[in-house]
């Protein structure tokens, strides 16, 4: 009897005669429905929601399903896939009467609000605000069709409209450009470029970056920035590089004990890890402080985080679109070599004006938001009784709430 291997990996065989032969196969490796969706469509989809709120009309599950799959430019969702999606983007359901109201988790709330409140003030207090972002380029970026000016309402907006034309996300296909850069309303900052070529065939770009080429970034420019300088960045990993790491449960014991010995903390023995752990809790914000904030601070800077999920809130990425949007134009030889040197010159063609008119469009974006979080507190507070579950809890998840 003879073995006759086609492949690698195997589970099915059968017997002819006196040959057994293995027949190997590759499992294939379906995408999940969070891997299928971009960031464009989640944006959208949580704009959506955004946009009931703010005319007043309740956002149900069964609604949002029904706008979102009668929207051309949206994928189409199963009830199930989509509460994945809301999962993924941090909604909630409000549980009132027999409604079960969409609306944001409690943190992600309070984050906007407090950033709303914060960026408001540096504003009235005429300081210096400028705001940074990654984003790639690809050697094959071009127009799918010919490149029309049009009203740019949003980062998606740019996209659908015109002027981000191409692929939506790296294809992980052929090279391209990681992109870092910071700007006001003066424009870019003269000499913030960072631009260097890919090393890995990731789709996400935000791998290609790391704590210490950032902070070697950082340190760079911040001597280019305003006295008094506030920094608008989200909160990639890394952008928040922590200086001092805080003590979980999953550390020994002992090191927890070294950790509270080395703040001046007096251990009381015996004692439980639960205990040490409770202890670092009344110390813990003190010394849960990020390298790139501290740095700044030192420097009479001022870092300021956007809340997560709120790409509308960062003007620079209505820049990025007219960059990119420069170099889908312009490309010609689809060399790196070339695309880099366009991507130089549609940096340079984003002017201050266009850059204050982008500020411009994200302070009626706050002011949305100031909106559409007052009508959500009036709604709420009209009916006593409610509670909120987390999507997926078997007792909200039924396809009638």
């Amino acid at each position: 009897m003879y073995l006759i291997p086609f492949s690698e990996k195997c589970h099915s065989f059968r017997v002819f005669g006196d040959v057994f032969v293995i027949k190997y196969f590759h499992k294939k490796i379906r995408p999940t429905i969070l891997e299928k969706v971009d960031s464009f469509d989640k944006d959208a989809i949580r704009r959506k929601i955004h946009g009931f709120w703010l005319n007043r009309e309740v956002p149900t599950l069964p609604k949002m399903l029904v706008a979102i799959n009668e929207d051309d430019t949206l994928p189409n969702f199963k009830p199930s896939s989509f509460r994945k999606i809301l999962k993924d983007l941090q909604f909630v359901y409000a549980k009132k009467s027999r409604n079960s109201v969409l609306i944001e988790r409690e943190d992600i709330i309070i984050w906007r609000g407090r950033y709303l409140d914060q960026i408001r003030k540096y504003r009235e207090q005429n300081r210096p605000i400028y705001y940074l972002d990654e984003t790639w380029v690809n050697a094959g970026e071009t127009h799918s069709r010919a490149w029309r000016d049009s009203t740019v309402n949003s980062p998606r907006d740019a996209f659908l409209t015109g002027l981000t034309m191409g692929q939506k996300e790296p294809s992980g296909k052929g090279k391209r450009l990681i992109v870092l850069h910071i700007g006001s309303t003066d424009g870019f900052l003269p000499g913030g470029l960072l631009c260097f070529e890919s090393k890995t065939q990731s789709t996400d770009y935000h791998d290609e970056m790391n704590g210490s080429t950032f902070f070697e970034w950082f340190v760079k420019i911040l001597p280019l920035l305003k006295e008094n300088a506030v920094i608008v960045m989200d909160n990639a990993a890394y952008h928040s590089v922590k200086k001092d790491r805080i003590p979980v449960m999953s550390w020994k014991k002992q090191d927890i004990i070294n950790w509270l010995e080395s703040k001046g903390e007096n251990i009381s023995y015996p004692t439980t890890k639960g205990a040490l752990l409770s202890q670092v809790q009344t110390i813990h914000t003190e010394h849960d402080k990020y390298v790139i904030d501290e740095y700044a601070k030192d420097n009479n800077k001022t870092v300021l985080r956007l809340p997560p999920y709120h790409c509308e809130l960062n003007p620079i990425e209505l820049a990025w679109s007219s960059v990119k949007s420069y170099v889908r134009t312009h490309n010609s030889t689809f060399k790196l070599k070339d695309v880099k040197e366009l991507l130089e010159r549609g940096v340079e063609h984003v002017t201050p004006e266009m850059w204050t008119n982008f500020v411009g469009h994200v302070v009626k974006e706050e002011e949305k938001f100031w909106t559409i979080d007052s009508i959500t507190d009036d709604y709420m507070d009209e009916e006593p009784g409610r509670h909120i579950l987390t999507i997926g809890d078997t007792s909200s998840d039924s396809d009638s709430d």
